[in-house]
C-alpha cells in the first residue's frame, strides 16, 4: 500500500480554499492509502507566530482534520513538533541540498518580497523541512496544490541526490498527486486573486468555521459581473477545463463555479451545462444550499473539538507516537548511511 503524507500550517483561521485545495482531498484518500497528515507547527514559525496563538491555531488544523472525516485511528493526526525525526532529517538535507536549488524558490521570494536579507533562515531552507517531512516516512505520495509544486521537485531532488551521494536506495522518489476542480480558489470579491486569510475583507472568503448564515451572506455577496452565466463554449481544447482566456475575461464568475463544482464533486463540464444561460441570483441560491449543507456540518464539529482542547490534543498526542515510531527506523537508518556512530 502507498503511504501519503501532507501538511497543513496553523496560521489561523482556515478557510474554504483550505478544505477545497487539501483538507477535503486527505479524506478521500484514507480508504486506500496509509495516510500521515501532520500540523505542521515548525513550518510556520519560519515566520514570527504569537506563541499564546500558535496552540489553538493548531488544535484548529486538528480540529478541521477531524470534522472533515479523517479518521484518527486509520490515518495518523499530529503535530509535526512532536516528532524530533523532523529536525534531525532536515539537517541532513540541509547538508544535501544546494544553495542554487535554494535561491530558485519563488515561494520564498514571495514571502521575503524586498527584505530577503530580513528573513529568517528557516524562511530560506523551508524546502528541506518539507522533504524531511515526507522523507522521514518515506512516504510515497504527496497531495499537493499548484503553489507546493516546486517544492516537492526539490523533494525529489534531495532523495535522488541522497541516494547518489551514499550509493543506497534508501529513499524513494515521491510523486505528487494534484487534484481537480477548484484546488485554487479565489476570493470573493476579487476572482484575481487567492482567498486568504490576511484579506481586511471577511466578505473576501467563507471560513471553515463559519454558521449557515454567514455563509449564506457571504456567497449572496460575492462578487458577479452583469452577463448570464457562460456555459460548455468556455471550455479550453481539451474539453475539460475553462480556457486562461475565458477566466481572465470573467474570473469571478469560473471562480464561483468551480467552487459550485468542486462542492457537488461533479466536473466543470457539467456545472457549466447545468447553469449555463442563467442569471447568478438563481445560481447564487443554489451555491448557498449546497455550501451550508456541505460547510455548516463541518463548522458545527469544529467549534465543538476547538471547545474540547484535551480531546484535540490527546489525538495529536497518539499521533505523534505513532508517527514517532514510523520515523525512527529510517533515522537509524541514515544515521549508518552518514557513518554517524551510534
Amino acid at each position: 500500500m502507498s503511504r501519503i503524507f501532507s501538511g497543513v500550517q496553523p496560521t489561523g483561521d482556515l478557510h474554504l480554499g483550505n478544505y477545497l485545495g487539501a483538507i477535503r482531498n486527505f479524506v478521500g484518500l484514507q480508504d486506500d492509502h496509509e495516510c500521515i497528515y501532520c500540523v505542521v507547527d515548525m513550518h510556520a514559525i519560519t515566520v514570527w507566530q504569537d506563541p499564546a496563538r500558535l496552540g489553538p491555531h493548531t488544535r484548529e488544523v486538528a480540529s478541521a482534520f477531524l470534522a472533515s472525516g479523517i479518521d484518527p485511528k486509520t490515518s495518523i493526526i499530529f503535530n509535526q513538533s512532536r516528532v524530533s525525526a523532523h529536525a534531525e532529517l532536515a539537517w541532513v538535507f540541509n547538508c544535501v541540498a544546494r544553495v542554487g536549488w535554494l535561491s530558485r524558490m519563488t515561494q520564498f521570494k514571495e514571502k521575503a518580497g524586498k527584505h530577503r536579507e530580513n528573513a529568517s533562515v528557516g524562511l530560506y531552507v523551508y524546502p528541506n523541512l518539507m522533504a524531511a517531512d515526507i522523507l522521514a516516512y518515506k512516504a510515497t505520495h504527496v497531495p499537493v496544490g499548484e503553489d507546493q509544486k516546486q517544492h516537492l521537485e526539490l523533494t525529489r531532488d534531495i532523495a535522488i541526490k541522497f541516494n547518489n551521494d551514499f550509493d543506497t536506495e534508501c529513499f524513494p522518489v515521491v510523486e505528487p498527486l494534484i487534484f481537480g476542480e477548484a484546488t485554487r480558489v479565489m476570493s470573493l470579491r476579487d476572482g484575481t486573486k487567492k482567498m486568504s486569510k490576511s484579506d481586511p475583507s471577511e466578505y473576501s472568503r467563507i471560513n471553515l468555521t463559519d454558521g449557515a448564515d454567514d455563509i449564506a451572506n457571504k456567497i449572496r455577496k460575492a462578487k458577479t459581473d452583469p452577463g448570464e452565466l457562460p456555459g460548455l463554449e468556455s471550455l479550453g481544447e481539451d474539453g475539460q477545463r475553462v480556457s486562461k482566456d475565458a477566466v481572465a475575461e470573467r474570473p469571478e464568475a469560473f471562480n464561483l463555479l468551480s467552487i459550485y463544482a468542486a462542492l457537488s464533486a461533479q466536473t466543470m463540464p457539467a456545472t457549466l451545462e447545468q447553469f449555463a444561460g442563467q442569471q447568478f441570483s438563481a445560481f447564487k441560491g443554489e451555491l448557498v444550499d449546497l455550501s451550508v449543507d456541505k460547510l455548516g456540518p463541518i463548522g458545527s464539529e469544529m467549534q465543538r473539538l476547538m471547545a474540547d482542547p484535551g480531546h484535540v490534543d490527546g489525538i495529536l498526542a497518539d499521533g505523534g507516537e505513532r508517527a514517532a515510531a514510523l520515523a525512527e527506523p529510517v533515522i537509524r537508518e541514515v544515521h549508518e548511511i552518514v557513518g554517524f556512530l551510534k
